[in-house]
């Protein structure tokens, strides 16, 4: 299928037996360029569009027959078996959306959802050589749209995948609220056969810096060969294309809005280092969950939860408005763990209503310690649970799936404080800094 090819110029790549991921060669005059055959979303017949060695994407205008085809892509499209079917892949890509699978619209500059997942496995053949592959468009949303009920549906389709016999689940979503879903499927798993690696892209397939084929691949390479059978986040682990990191999903943090390192883990250390280009996986850790001989799936939440972040001046009034309407709150207060003394007898009443409130700090690295300074003692005295080292996004995920397994208030409180998946960590060092990943 030549996507987005038109015309003259369409006709001719048939007539030479070229399709999306050969590779080709391109002879105009002097100039000579060798790649891969990319998809074409000019709104031009005669812009061919290949992506080089270099990981550059370029369009070519094409005037005549000046086209040749290299080789075909390594590996067939469909696996068979003897009879027939085709063959269940060793990882399996599940595409929610995102920028990893999105193109630019070149007429307005946009980022639009648009690609299949069969679509990035045209752009990087080179990830068949490493794996079977079996691809599933789940959702085709940016992450800003996603929804606890989706968290489900995800969940479900990856334990499938699992149950059925792939070595690994490979889910491609948008990077802004990747973390949410990575916690979500954190806690719905207790028990894997495989890993579940989370996985984006800061710039869209058909830029020339984008990070999507590094990405991709190393998820796929440590969905296949990792030790380990946890929920990770997967990308950039510096600005180049040296290596790629794997965070675990509950500590880990979006940390710059456009860098392609932007993910970190935040008071933790990450699982494993990935050198994709001599596909090698490097632990990091060896306190991790290795792989099970079953999957044990419980993805409920219950969203009548509130994330409250403090500032100074904040009214109190509005939690009068959103008391019947929750049955938790997670705070991101200041430092060790604060809010200003006016909220005090309003949580104190919250609380005694059966409504949990959990401290989490805007601080990011460290833990709140509400021991400290009178304010703390006073909230703690008016029921608020300190949440140690909990990141607010994880915490508010957490109380999610929590309150939909308990309604007793003190029950929550011990589930919440109790180690799931790894959200608290317990022993703090200098190396859990973020300039720690640059030395």
């Amino acid at each position: 299928m030549l996507e987005g090819y038109r015309g003259k110029l369409a006709s001719l790549l048939v007539s030479k037996g070229i399709d999306i991921g050969d590779k080709i060669r391109v002879k105009k005059g002097n100039l000579e360029v060798e790649g891969i055959l990319f998809p074409s979303f000019s709104k031009y017949d005669d812009i061919l569009v290949i992506k080089m060695d270099n990981g550059y994407n370029i369009g070519l205008k094409i005037d005549g027959d000046e086209i040749y085809l290299v080789c075909k892509k390594s590996v067939a499209e469909n696996k068979e078996t003897k009879g027939g079917e085709k063959s269940r892949g060793e990882v399996k890509i599940i595409s929610t959306g995102g920028t990893i699978v999105s193109k630019i619209e070149y007429e307005t500059g946009a980022v639009k959802p648009a690609l299949t997942t069969e679509d990035i496995l045209e752009y990087l053949p080179q990830i068949r050589e490493i794996a079977d592959i079996d691809a599933e468009v789940l959702f085709s949303i940016l992450s800003e749209n996603m929804k606890p009920e989706y968290w489900t549906k995800i969940a479900e389709e990856t334990k499938r995948a699992l149950d059925e016999g792939s070595k690994g689940v490979v889910i491609a979503h948008g990077t802004d609220t990747m973390t949410y879903t990575a916690s979500a499927l954190a806690f719905s798993f207790s028990q894997m056969t495989g890993p579940v690696v989370m996985v984006g892209s800061q710039r869209s397939s058909d830029r020339p810096s984008s990070d999507s084929p590094i990405n991709l691949y190393s998820s796929v390479l440590l969905a296949k060969k990792s030790p380990f059978a946890e929920v990770s986040v997967l990308m950039h682990g510096e600005s180049s294309d040296t290596y790629t990191l794997a965070h675990r999903a509950v500590k880990t943090r979006k940390m710059h809005t456009s860098r392609r390192d932007a993910f970190q883990s935040i008071n933790d250390i990450p699982l494993a280092k990935v050198k994709w280009k001599n596909n090698e996986i490097v632990m990091m850790r060896n306190d991790f969950r290795p792989r099970g001989n079953h999957n044990t799936l419980d993805s409920k939440f219950d969203t009548r939860v509130f994330l409250l972040y403090y500032y100074p001046g904040m009214d109190t009034s509005f939690l009068e408005t959103i008391r019947d309407k929750v049955k938790g709150i997670i705070i991101a207060g200041t430092g060790l763990g604060h809010t200003s003394e006016e909220f005090e007898p309003y949580f104190r009443s919250m609380t005694k209503d059966g409504i949990f409130i959990g401290m989490t700090s805007q601080c990011l690295f460290g833990r709140v310690n509400m021991n400290v300074y009178t304010t703390g003692r006073k909230l703690q005295n008016a029921g608020v649970v300190p949440l140690g080292d909990l990141l607010p996004e994880t915490a508010l995920v957490k109380l999610m799936w929590v309150l939909a397994h308990t309604n007793d208030v003190e029950e929550v409180r011990k589930m919440m404080l109790k180690n799931l998946a790894g959200e608290f960590n317990f022993r703090h060092s200098e190396q859990l800094f973020p300039r720690w990943y640059h030395e």
